[in-house]
């Protein structure tokens, strides 16, 4: 008989892979199905074309019939780069009631109940299925869920109710604001910043639009909310720029100027328009340069685009959940996952996970042992549910 390993011993295992969005999940992947392989649950495996070191991977367990719950995490995590942590990253340590480890609140913990559940179901007679699916790339946009979701078809059952297990505090999640973000770069023309009139400064062409985002949100910010929107914090879309570089010196117009624009759309917004909008106003500013120097332009592309998840009338995976949790409230999210994702490949959709989000991406992130406990009890009570 292989070794079942808890959960805690799995969440280690998964946590010691530094599995940074910008570095290789593969070795967690080769864990994840290995260890499964021993317990006779074939995995399957999507590896990304247009990035050789990553994949995703998802697993059925039960009769082989349509209608599984499907649990869903991603693998990757947030860089630890300059941030001030007490012990090891890529180590759990169990202190003061929480467990500490990059991953273990953001998801790593959801993702070792996942695989606990799985592993577990394998030795039950279940009625209903239960399915695994980890993805990639959720970190920087949520961008390797969608491949994972197409390769799913087909290849196994089509499941029903999806449970992304981001860290909601074991709540019930029925809403979450879309995402989409804008790559933009500013060219401009360099000459002696003594002259910066017969030149065009990159960055400060930028500013125009930069500022665009900060007149949209007090705009946004002292607007009447729709109904949909008034249950977020903040209700309503928010245009944000967190990161921005360019120029090579103090005395001369910059040349290159890079900024991302990222718009957190509120459910009933189109996130069209608000792309729309906004490159109306690139044009306008590139325009303005361009009258100076023909040569300058700004470039505009697409980085990430993420649906809300949207509350659903009668949705099957809100009613597992709250069936499970006994919870009845309700609960939006302002962040994203894959939940929309899912939610627009006919699924029904739900995040539920052990956690607080405000230790995410921290440093000494944790999770409560608390909660990961209470993430097993879930988990338990699902699998009774599914074998009775």
């Amino acid at each position: 008989m292989p070794q079942r390993l808890t959960p805690l011993e799995i969440m280690t295992r998964l946590v010691s892979f530094p599995t940074v969005s910008r570095e290789s999940n593969l070795p967690l992947i080769d864990w994840v199905e290995s260890y499964l392989g021993e317990h006779g649950i074939d995995a399957h495996r999507w590896p990304d074309p247009e990035q050789s070191h990553k994949a995703a991977l998802f697993a059925h367990v039960g009769p082989w019939k349509e209608g599984a719950v499907v649990l869903s995490g991603h693998t990757d995590v947030v860089p630890v780069d300059g941030q001030p942590w007490d012990s090891d990253p890529f180590t759990v340590i169990e202190r003061d009631g929480k467990y500490f480890g990059r991953g273990t609140c953001d998801m790593k913990g959801f993702d070792a109940l996942a695989i606990w559940a799985l592993v577990e179901a394998r030795y039950r007679s279940l009625k209903r299925p239960l399915q695994l699916a980890l993805s990639f790339d959720e970190e920087i946009g949520c961008t390797g869920a969608p491949p994972m979701i197409e390769a799913m078809q087909g290849v196994l059952p089509k499941g029903a109710a999806v449970i992304v297990g981001e860290p909601s505090m074991m709540q019930a999640v029925t809403g979450h604001k879309g995402g989409c973000g804008y790559d933009a770069h500013v060219v401009g023309y360099e000459v002696h910043s003594s002259i910066m009139h017969t030149g065009v400064n990159a960055i400060m062409a930028a500013a125009p639009l930069i500022d665009w985002a900060n007149q949209r949100n007090a705009e946004n910010m002292t607007a009447e909310p729709s109904a949909l929107a008034s249950v977020f914090d903040p209700p309503w879309t928010t245009c944000h720029v967190g990161m921005i570089k360019g120029g090579t010196a103090h005395n001369i117009t910059a040349k290159d100027c890079h900024f991302m624009m990222d718009f957190r759309v509120v459910p009933g917004e189109d996130p069209a328009a608000w792309r729309d909008a906004y490159l109306a106003r690139v044009r306008e500013v590139e325009a303005q340069m361009q009258a100076i120097h023909p040569e300058t332009r700004i470039d505009v592309t697409e980085n990430f685009s993420v649906p809300a998840l949207k509350p659903e009338q009668d949705g099957e995976a809100e009613a597992l959940v709250r069936a499970l949790t006994g919870d009845n409230a309700t609960h939006v999210v302002s962040y994203a996952t894959e939940a929309g994702q899912f939610q627009e490949a006919g699924y029904s959709a739900v995040v539920c996970g052990p956690g607080d989000i405000a230790q995410a991406h921290q440093p000494n992130e944790f999770i409560t042992v608390a909660q990961f406990d209470a993430g097993r009890a879930f988990l338990e009570r699902l699998l009774d549910k599914l074998e009775g």
